[in-house]
């Protein structure tokens, strides 16, 4: 080995602190939560996605697939969106009561659940039923054809569905990295809406006044 390449001996060495996003516990908790969410959510999903499909033509049925692919990426792109973006802007948005602005700020300060909700939880459950309903497409399918095409109808869809989820997801991270603070603030003026549509709202306490 070239002595330029090798490591001087008195080299020191530097010692990185871990990131804490929160405490301990509260980590715990919601990997607790967010496991028995999805346990929950993918199971009752699968249920009703396999009802579903077993009422509906096979036509319909594709769509259903693509629609839950497509949700798949979306919130693939947020969850994204929400690591990757800036909260500097945001603050001086806020300080001008732009509509989601606040709403924005604290998608970013919590990114690390942001993106576990919508990268692993909404992904894989989409991921799951996609692939459920794809298998149950297949056998849809192949119980009208035989030998041959029936292997060929399988292959080529359940190629495609993956093709198209792994493609959308990798054309979905470019625009998420390169547009991440135009995407955080739209889905920060949806959050807004909802909230106020819903009546999330915190309720102020009133004063009292002194006697």
């Amino acid at each position: 080995m070239d002595d330029n390449h090798k490591h001087p001996s008195n080299e020191k060495k530097m010692k990185f602190r871990i990131n804490i996003f929160g405490a301990k516990n509260g980590n715990i908790k919601w990997v607790v939560l967010i496991t028995i969410l999805t346990f929950i959510l993918s199971s009752s999903l699968s249920f009703v996605s396999s009802n579903l499909l077993e009422d509906v033509n096979i036509f319909f049925s594709i769509l259903i697939v693509l629609f839950i692919v497509l949700i798949g990426i979306v919130f693939d792109i947020i969850g994204i969106a929400v690591t990757s973006a800036d909260e500097s802007p945001f603050h001086a948005m806020a300080s001008r009561k732009y509509y989601g602005a606040k709403q924005a700020i604290r998608l970013i300060r919590n990114a690390n659940k942001v993106s576990s909700v919508c990268n692993d939880v909404v992904g894989d459950i989409c991921g799951v039923i996609s692939g459920t309903a794809s298998a149950f497409i297949v056998f849809k399918v192949s119980q009208s054809a035989s030998g041959f095409a029936a292997a060929l109808v399988e292959l080529s869809f359940a190629g495609f569905v993956a093709a198209l989820t792994i493609g959308g997801k990798a054309i979905g991270k470019t625009i998420a990295m390169e547009n991440c603070n135009y995407i955080v603030y739209k889905v920060g003026v949806v959050a807004k809406f909802l909230t106020g549509r819903f009546g999330f709202k915190k309720k102020k306490k009133k004063k009292k006044r002194s006697q």
